[in-house]
């Protein structure tokens, strides 16, 4: 199950209505076209355009899945006393002084241009459950950094 934001979950059955609506007959014409152009079995117009119509029915596949998998946190209900999902929480970094802020996300709505970060990455594993004034290490693939949480906030 995956936890999210309603505007996660909207962005998520926006994208699977334009791959069903847009992309899936896009792909089928591609099919129509190539087969078109004569013999199938030298055709590599054709063994491409279904290699991409597969590749596309995957992605609506997976994107189904994660909708039904998905469940919308309500965020009124979301505390601010410890950090938990779709907190957003600012944070020091200890060694450089340096200020950071991040929502913690489900991993389908993750975009670290937007300061969203998946719930399964290791800064968030290490400040789930911690409280402002906490001070947390943790272990990141450059060796451990040592944070303290500023403020948690609702993302």
């Amino acid at each position: 199950m995956a936890y999210m934001s309603q505007e996660g979950y909207d962005k998520l059955i926006a994208e699977l209505k334009r791959l069903e609506s847009i992309e899936r007959p896009k792909a089928s014409a591609a099919i129509a076209e190539a087969r078109e152009k004569g013999d199938l079995s030298e055709n590599s117009e054709y063994d491409a355009a279904k290699e991409a119509q597969a590749h596309l029915e995957d992605k609506i596949n997976q994107l189904k899945m994660t909708i039904s998998e998905a469940k919308v946190v309500d965020t009124s209900r979301l505390s601010t006393d410890a950090v938990q999902i779709l907190s957003k929480v600012e944070m020091t970094n200890l060694m450089n002084k340096a200020k950071m802020t991040y929502t913690i996300v489900s991993e389908s709505e993750a975009n670290l241009r937007e300061g969203k970060i998946s719930i399964k990455t290791p800064i968030a594993q290490g400040l789930l459950n911690h409280k402002v004034g906490d001070e947390v290490e943790v272990k990141i693939p450059r060796g451990t950094i040592k944070l303290r949480i500023d403020k948690i906030t609702v993302g």
